[in-house]
């Protein structure tokens, strides 16, 4: 049975071959054949590789918090890696000797612990929910900026905290505090419209007073008016009137001044052919012979007209 292998690496992977404890070959994605019985093989992926983490820490105001998150890293310095842990394998099983690998992935996650636990300790419990993406973020930046990975030769991608929790007695108790927030905002807001509806009708009823206000002023204005108008209407007529019946009065006056100076004998036939001319509108008319003396004689006389009798003088 021979001896020999042949060992082809991926890509990604750095290659190291150890022969008899001292390094033969190194390199990304080595091909080689080598002796089975002194020579060993070591492996370091230095592709991206993500890890899952959960922790529990608790806040200032000592209240438990659990942080769900993922972190991203990349092995940077295969030799670092390779000082200080066991990636050797089994070069025809492709399997790592030791548990060594998983070993660096919980060292990683131990550093994002501490430093993520240093930044919950500043904060409240409602700070640490609300700011567990910046929390992320500082986390990053701290463990870059004093290169607390370089010693693994490792490199730290990214770190998210895909959900930040209460223990659930908490979280239902922030639950019914923000709950009750949201009615209290709810009632403010029906108050306020309410409130809003009131204002709007007081200004209606306002305006519409007013209106009734302005609408009765006019109407007093314009009784008074109406009032003058026809107190200036009256007077007026009143004069005309006056000056008519002062008129006709003269005008009577006048006329029956012609009639003083005649003779009562001719006046009364003055009347009868006056009487003559008007016969259609006069019903019945009894001329006595006595009353043909008085009228001659300017004495007064009963007429007789109808029921009743009308004493006529001169």
């Amino acid at each position: 049975m021979l001896n020999i292998g042949f060992f082809k690496g991926q890509s990604t992977d750095h290659v190291i071959q150890y022969v008899a404890g001292k390094v033969r070959k190194e390199g990304p994605g080595l091909a080689f054949y080598y002796l089975q019985h002194h020579t060993n093989i070591v492996t370091i992926p230095t592709s991206s590789t993500d890890a899952n983490f959960a922790f529990n820490e608790v806040t200032n105001n000592f209240q438990a918090v659990t942080i769900q998150g993922q972190c991203t890293y990349r092995i940077h310095k295969p030799g670092e890696v390779a000082r200080l842990l066991n990636f050797a394998i089994d070069p025809k099983k492709r399997a790592y000797l030791s548990n060594d690998p998983e070993r660096l992935q919980q060292r990683i996650i131990n550093v994002i612990q501490m430093e993520t636990r240093g930044e919950i300790q500043k904060r409240s419990l409602e700070e640490t929910l609300r700011e567990s993406q910046a929390i992320a973020g500082k986390v990053l930046q701290r463990i870059r900026e004093a290169t607390l990975l370089e010693p693994m030769g490792v490199e730290l991608l990214s770190v998210y905290f895909v959900s930040a929790k209460p223990t659930p007695e908490v979280a239902k108790a922030l639950e019914a505090n923000y709950r009750e927030t949201l009615l209290r905002k709810a009632d403010e807001a029906i108050y306020a419209r309410r409130a809003s509806a009131v204002e709007e009708e007081r200004k209606i009823k306002e305006n519409e007073l007013s209106t009734e206000i302005t609408l009765a002023q006019q109407r007093e204005k314009l009784i008074d008016l109406e009032g003058n108008n026809a107190r200036q209407e009256a007077e007026h007529r009143g004069k005309s009137l006056e000056l008519e019946a002062q008129y006709r009065a003269k005008a009577m006056e006048m006329e029956m001044g012609v009639f003083r100076s005649m003779d009562p004998r001719t006046i009364l036939a003055l009347a009868f052919k006056e009487l003559g001319k008007n016969a259609e509108k006069i019903g019945n008319l009894t001329i006595t012979p006595d009353i043909l003396a008085a009228l001659l004689n300017g004495q007064p006389l009963p007429i007789s007209r109808g029921k009743g009798e009308v004493p006529v003088t001169k």
